[in-house]
């Protein structure tokens, strides 16, 4: 991803805790990140990816930034995917940004929750949740 083309992208989410890839379900094509609870935050904090046609990514991101993807970091993805450019209308390319590294999602939805104090958690559902952000492209 060419760091140079970020100046039109827009930041849509962030926060300072460490997420960890958590879970990804083929059946469903779900990604989900987890900040587990620490010393300051007592409980999970859940990045859900549905519908995920193509990613790349590092096992972990402090302090996380996601970000629209630029129109050149689109078609890089898109291109990556091989998803024609028709696809970006029910595709949300999203780059991933960390002081630990980076990556991005090509998915349908993304929602950040708020979730229980176990780490371990259930699974990608879970009744203790709160939607606290999430986005979808817009057509």
């Amino acid at each position: 991803m060419s760091s140079k083309n970020g100046a039109s992208s827009v930041v849509m989410f962030k926060s300072d805790r460490t997420f960890r890839v958590w879970r990804y379900g083929v059946g469903h094509s779900q990604l989900l990140l987890r900040a587990v609870p620490d010393s300051v935050d007592t409980a999970c904090l859940d990045l859900r990816f549905e519908g995920v046609s193509a990613m790349q990514l590092v096992q972990h991101y402090k302090s996380i930034e996601l970000r629209s993807a630029s129109m050149v970091e689109a078609e890089e993805i898109l291109g990556f995917s091989g998803i024609s450019p028709s696809g970006r209308e029910i595709h949300l390319p999203v780059v991933l940004r960390s002081r630990s590294g980076s990556g991005f999602v090509l998915c349908r939805s993304v929602t950040a929750e708020r979730g229980g104090e176990d780490p371990v958690g259930s699974d990608f559902e879970c009744e203790q949740r709160s939607v606290i952000w999430s986005s979808r492209p817009q057509s």
